[in-house]
């Protein structure tokens, strides 16, 4: 009999993990398993450069989907409305930028924005004023609560989620997502409000080549 050198993860008598395929013995079937995470340190981490950007959590460097045209016609739309009022509304926006949640848990958001005053540094490290992110065709609400969760730890305010294919909206609370009752975003205490209406109304023309 053949020796089958791998490494499993075991835990309660179920394979949680392996570093290969492996070929049942007697019926010739394929079994896939997971891969076992590689962990690296945060100062390799830091020192990588990832494109696109990852995520980091806890040793594991975590990939990215990358967003189809609804996505990056959301995530340009809603960055060019805070970028165009950054002034009246005193923030500085972000598209793509790590934000260190905790010591070892880095989050990537598809928009952040900062009040002005708050310098980010390459990396920001104190709470935005608000996260957002734009669900991809293949992600659910379910896929991305790591890093929602992430940021409402962190001490985000306002944490918002857009689905630019079925045109839905919610925001994050530590209790889950709440679907938004209305067409607008807004962050109390300031004059920022984001019309749903507005960003929906580019995305159809720009999908019609307008």
């Amino acid at each position: 009999m053949p020796t089958l050198n791998f490494t499993l993860v075991v835990k309660h008598g179920r394979i949680l993990a392996a570093n290969r395929l492996l070929r049942g013995f007697r019926t010739g079937r394929i079994i896939k398993f997971m891969a076992t995470p590689v962990l690296i340190p945060v100062s390799e981490y830091l020192a990588t450069s990832y494109k696109p950007d990852r995520d980091y959590v806890d040793g594991e460097v975590k990939e990215r989907l990358l967003g189809e045209t609804p996505h990056a016609t959301v995530q340009g739309v809603l960055f060019t409305i805070f970028l165009a009022n950054r002034k009246v509304w005193s923030i500085r926006p972000f598209t793509e930028q790590r934000i260190q949640t905790s010591e070892t848990h880095f989050r990537v958001a598809d928009v952040c924005v900062m009040r002005f005053g708050e310098p980010p540094g390459g990396i920001i490290r104190t709470p935005p004023l608000v996260c957002i992110e734009v669900l991809s065709p293949e992600q659910s609400l379910a896929d991305i609560w790591g890093a929602i969760y992430d940021y409402l730890l962190m001490g985000v305010k306002n944490v918002w989620i857009l689905d630019p294919v079925r045109r839905l909206a919610w925001y994050a609370t530590t209790d889950g997502y709440h679907l938004l009752g209305g067409d607008q975003f807004s962050v109390p205490e300031t004059p920022i409000l984001i019309s749903l209406v507005d960003i929906y109304e580019q995305l159809d023309e720009m999908a019609a080549g307008r």
